[in-house]
């Protein structure tokens, strides 16, 4: 996603981490490497964005028919 920037996507991330979606490993290694995971909540949410997923695409068939 090009037009995302740095600033924008840790915004993000940070307030998914803060919601609990997502948890934040940081390794303190040279250079910093920081990984990200889905917290069991965040698991439980998949179903929803597969659907969302799902509607999107069948929408998009919609709209180019």
């Amino acid at each position: 996603m090009p037009q995302v920037t740095q600033a924008n996507l840790t915004k993000e991330l940070r307030m998914l981490e803060e919601y609990r979606v997502i948890h934040r490993e940081v390794y303190k290694e040279v250079p910093p490497k920081v990984e990200y995971s889905l917290t069991e909540l965040g698991e439980k949410f998949l179903p929803v964005l597969e659907a969302l997923e799902k509607w999107a695409i069948e929408y998009e068939q919609y709209q180019n028919s």
